[in-house]
């Protein structure tokens, strides 16, 4: 199965609580923290909700 990198590009201060739990739920913490993931429609969804604070890499 393919792998995405996902990186915390903007920070989470000021945004909604669920956006939030989202970027939590993917396992970032910090700002530029990368972490990989197998490639889900789970986590595509995931990317779409706060894809304007993360950028994603195919691998």
């Amino acid at each position: 199965m393919a792998k995405v990198k996902v990186t915390l590009t903007k920070s989470v201060i000021g945004k909604p609580q669920t956006q939030r739990e989202t970027v939590t739920a993917l396992g970032l913490r910090k700002m530029h923290q990368t972490v990989e993931h197998e490639d889900t429609p789970q986590l595509r969804g995931q990317i779409a909700k706060v894809g304007h604070l993360v950028t994603v890499e195919e691998k």
